[in-house]
């Protein structure tokens, strides 16, 4: 699934990449392959090393890979991303950069997340600005589900991380009351520290239009498996309202909050 990019307009934040680009013989290589379906990633085939390791579910064009690339030299980084030019914007950025814990694959995240990963395998599991998909018709695109945060806590090692970030409240209010029951649920006040200017150019262009950014640290909580798949067997998909007031030309709300009704799994 693609990331929320929010594409600057006349007069919105310029989408701008930390760091300088090299003299070509120094570029290198950040486009790998996702393998067949099915198919565990292979990271040290893929960095050459064994070290801790960042997946970006839906990562856009990179802005937050390459900045995280830069001040984490000792993490590998890779961005799973289905939309072709968001990917080859994020894989020549990184590779005139020559950072080489950069990586970025052309594939549905979700299916990464869980499908490809290894259990206990990652360090931290961020996903920013899904897209929150107004028509009803779609909803069921959405990327954070019952599914996805099963696969994210079964992904990650003891204490992982899972950092979500979105501008769209009822989304918001989704991932709290869901993945809540995974993770130590953190939200943050205020910019990140490491980019105060905006992890990713959809959170720049949603600070310029004065909207609400929700950000959250989650670590992954110490249950069983069993328990973990009992909660996860409660939750509510993905199919709140996500209309934002003053949108026009999506369905309407029918009037509430538009929490009301969820369905849960079957």
């Amino acid at each position: 699934m693609g990331r929320h990019t929010g594409a600057p307009r006349g007069g919105e934040p310029a989408d701008e990449c930390p760091g300088a680009v090299l003299e070509r013989e120094r570029w290198s290589r950040t486009r790998v392959g996702l393998g067949e379906p099915g198919v565990r990633f292979d990271w040290e085939a893929a960095f050459g090393r064994t070290a801790r390791r960042v997946v970006d579910l839906g990562c856009g064009n990179g802005l937050y890979l390459i900045q995280s690339g830069y001040a984490r030299p000792d993490t590998d980084h890779l961005g799973v991303e289905l939309v072709p030019p968001a990917v080859r914007m994020g894989s020549l950025r990184a590779g005139q950069r020559g950072l080489t814990n950069v990586k970025f694959a052309w594939g549905d995240a979700s299916d990464f997340i869980c499908e490809r990963v290894e259990p206990g395998s990652l360090d931290e599991a961020h996903l920013y600005h899904p897209q929150p998909y107004y028509d009803r018709a779609k909803i069921l695109k959405r990327q954070l589900s019952p599914r996805t945060l099963l696969a994210i806590w079964l992904a990650l090692r003891a204490g992982g991380l899972f950092v979500f970030q979105t501008d769209n409240p009822e989304y918001a209010h989704y991932a709290k009351e869901n993945a809540g029951q995974l993770f130590e649920w953190r939200p943050r006040k205020g910019p990140w520290e490491d980019a105060p200017d905006g992890r990713t150019q959809r959170e720049r262009v949603a600070r310029f239009q004065g909207l609400e950014i929700f950000r959250v640290e989650a670590a992954r909580l110490p249950l069983e498996e069993h328990e973990a798949r009992r909660r996860v067997a409660g939750m509510m998909e993905p199919d709140f309202d996500a209309n934002k007031k003053g949108f026009e030309g999506r369905s309407p709300r029918g009037g509430g909050s538009g929490r009301r009704g969820p369905r849960r799994r079957a």
